[in-house]
C-alpha cells in the first residue's frame, strides 16, 4: 500500500510574529505621522519636525518592545502556571483527568467508546501535551515568544516611522504636512496589503481597514495641532 504525502499551507504559525510586526509597523506609521502632522499644524519648523520624528521613532520603538515583551511574557507565565497545575492534577488524579479528556472528545463528536480510546492512547503517549492542547488550548503553533514579539514590534515600528522621516527630508518646508500625509496614507495601504498577503486574507479589505483608521487618526491629530498654532 502506497500513498502520496499531502501537505497543506496554513497561516496560523505566523500569528506570533505577524501580529507584533503589523502592530508595530502600523503604530510606527500612524503615531509618528500623526505626531508630525499635529506639530506641523501648530506651525513648528522643519528642523523641529525632524527632531520630533527621530524622538518619536526612538521612544516609540523602545515602548513597543518593552510593552510587547511584558505583555507576551505575562501570557507565557500564565501558560506555564496552567501547565504546572495540569501536571500536578495528572499526577494526583490521573483517572479523573482521563475522564475529563474523554468528555472533551465526546463533546467534539466522537462516540463515548472511541473518545475513551483516543484519550487513553494520547494519555499514554504524552498526557500533558494532550491536556495542554485539548483542555487548556495551548498549542505550539500559537504559543507566545516574548523575545520574538518584542524584536518584531521594535523593528517594525522603526521601519514604519522611517516613512514620515523620509517625507520630512524630501519635502519643501511649505508642503511638509501634505507630503507626510500622502506618504503616510500610501504606506498604510501598502502595510495593509502586505499583512493581508502573509495572513492569507483579502488584500483589499486589509488595505482599506488599515488605511481608513490611519486617516482618521492623522486627521484628528492635525486638528488638535491646529488648535495650538504657534
Amino acid at each position: 500500500m502506497s500513498y502520496s504525502h499531502h501537505e497543506e499551507k496554513h497561516f496560523i504559525h505566523r500569528t506570533g510574529w505577524l501580529r507584533a510586526a503589523v502592530l508595530g509597523a502600523n503604530d510606527g506609521i500612524i503615531s509618528v505621522t500623526s505626531l508630525i502632522m499635529g506639530m506641523a499644524a501648530s506651525g513648528a519648523s522643519s528642523q523641529t519636525l525632524l527632531i520630533t520624528c527621530i524622538a518619536g521613532l526612538i521612544s516609540g520603538a523602545s515602548s513597543m518592545a518593552a510593552g510587547e515583551y511584558i505583555s507576551v511574557k505575562s501570557q507565557v507565565d500564565i501558560e506555564h502556571a496552567d501547565l504546572k497545575f495540569e501536571a500536578n492534577e495528572l499526577e494526583q488524579n490521573p483517572h479523573l483527568e482521563l475522564k475529563e479528556l474523554t468528555h472533551i472528545y465526546v463533546l467534539r463528536g466522537l462516540t463515548p467508546d472511541l473518545a475513551k480510546e483516543v484519550a487513553t492512547q494520547l494519555t499514554a503517549k504524552n498526557a500533558l501535551d494532550a491536556h495542554a492542547r485539548d483542555e487548556i488550548g495551548i498549542h505550539e503553533n500559537t504559543s507566545a515568544n516574548p523575545i520574538q514579539a518584542a524584536g518584531s514590534s521594535a523593528l517594525a515600528f522603526s521601519l514604519g516611522a522611517l516613512f514620515p522621516m523620509f517625507s520630512i527630508l524630501i519635502s519643501p518646508d511649505d508642503y511638509i504636512s501634505t507630503v507626510v500625509m500622502i506618504v503616510g496614507i500610501l504606506s498604510l495601504a501598502g502595510l495593509g496589503m502586505l499583512s493581508s498577503y502573509f495572513a492569507g486574507t483579502s488584500i483589499l479589505k486589509g488595505s482599506l481597514r488599515v488605511t481608513v483608521w490611519g486617516i482618521i487618526a492623522m486627521t484628528f491629530s492635525a486638528w488638535i495641532g491646529s488648535l495650538f498654532n504657534l
